[in-house]
């Protein structure tokens, strides 16, 4: 290869860090060209910084834009084959148009139309569910029909068979989370069709899965059932439960009992029955309860989220970006970035009358390579 075709460009500079610029110097820099051969000193600041530089920024989608293109499309694009959803992601300014939220994670709005059927696939990546309002959709997990409602957070490791069916007269939308850009880096996901029907006895609509009646009694795990895959076996987390736990942390603090993170701030992780671990292998997710006129201490991570308002308004601040935020909203927290939020909410806009946040997260990733670290910035 000669130096003109070889995608590597070298350019010796004048710096005090740097190699004294000679004719010896550039005709080096020529034959690491040729050889595709990059030299760490040119590029040990780009590499090698001495705290992390997410390629993505703060940004922040509101709900009620979302939603209205969302129907657009309902009116629209078709979800059956060839659409393969009817999913819209959030792609982070930052990061050249990829439908990606972060590096690592892909967030997106997903509806459907009354009576309509989302065919069934399935693929590596791990994903879930979050409803943030409406319910009478069902998703069917290898033939589990699994109800969702309003708060209901809903896990599916991935190379599971799904498919999602509206038994009501009425359109429902969801935000759904997935690693999607953290397999397509690593080059490891795998994606397969199925039917392009479910059956009509998967097409029912039960109150609670069979997931469910295994797996969703508290500190009991099933003697007959051996659970060995990679994720929760437990299909729906739901919000009556959520709430009560979250509620229990902020009257313990009242009554002088510790429970919370800091003062005013309840948080809940939802975690796998059968072992205590994360719900799934690469994705982290969590509930946060901020009581009105409390504010969370600034915090940055390694490893980046997406967070959703489930209910409630409050301020958030995200590295050097301030929002008011309300219902639904969502915004990204790229890497290192330091996140507080103070809550404004109460009786008229939220039925806890606090700030509630939903969170999902890649720390399971960073935990496991041992590259986690965290801080307060006060």
């Amino acid at each position: 290869m000669t130096t003109t075709d070889s995608p590597v460009r070298l350019q010796a500079v004048s710096s005090p860090d740097q190699p004294d610029v000679t004719p010896a110097l550039e005709e080096l820099y020529r034959g690491f060209e040729q050889e595709l051969l990059v030299p760490l000193w040119t590029e040990i600041g780009d590499l090698m910084p001495a705290h992390p530089r997410s390629r993505a920024v703060p940004h922040l989608w509101r709900w009620e834009n979302l939603l209205r293109l969302a129907a657009q499309a309902g009116d629209i694009v078709p979800v059956g084959r060839g659409g393969e959803r009817r999913a819209i992601a959030l792609a982070n300014p930052a990061l050249g148009g990829r439908p990606f939220a972060t590096p690592t994670l892909w967030a997106a709005i997903q509806y459907l139309m009354p009576g309509e059927n989302a065919p069934e696939h399935r693929h590596t990546q791990h994903a879930f569910r979050f409803v943030v309002e409406g319910s009478g959709v069902w998703t069917v997990v290898g033939g589990d029909a699994v109800p969702m409602n309003r708060g209901d957070f809903l896990p599916q490791a991935g190379w599971n068979w799904h498919a999602h069916h509206n038994a009501t007269s009425e359109p429902m939308a969801w935000i759904d989370g997935l690693d999607i850009p953290l397999q397509y880096v690593t080059e490891a996901q795998f994606f397969e069709f199925g039917r392009d029907e479910i059956s009509d006895a998967e097409r029912i609509t039960p109150e609670r899965s069979r997931s469910e009646r295994l797996w969703a009694h508290p500190g009991l795990t099933p003697v007959a059932v051996a659970h060995t895959t990679p994720g929760s076996p437990l299909l729906s987390y739901k919000w009556e439960y959520t709430d009560r736990a979250l509620s229990d942390q902020l009257l313990l603090e009242k009554e002088g009992y510790a429970g919370t993170v800091e003062p005013g701030h309840a948080a809940v992780r939802y975690s796998n029955p059968a072992d205590g671990r994360d719900v799934l292998p690469t994705i982290r997710a969590e509930v946060h309860r901020v009581a009105r006129g409390s504010e969370t201490v600034p915090v940055r991570e390694t490893g980046s989220s997406v967070y959703q308002v489930f209910d409630g308004s409050g301020t958030v601040t995200v590295g050097d970006r301030t929002w008011s935020v309300t219902r639904g909203d969502l915004f990204v927290v790229p890497s290192w970035e330091p996140f507080s939020v103070r809550s404004e909410a109460g009786a008229t806009d939220s039925d806890s009358q606090a700030l509630d946040l939903f969170r999902f997260t890649d720390a399971p990733v960073f935990e496991a390579l041992r590259l986690n670290r965290q801080e307060t910035t006060r």
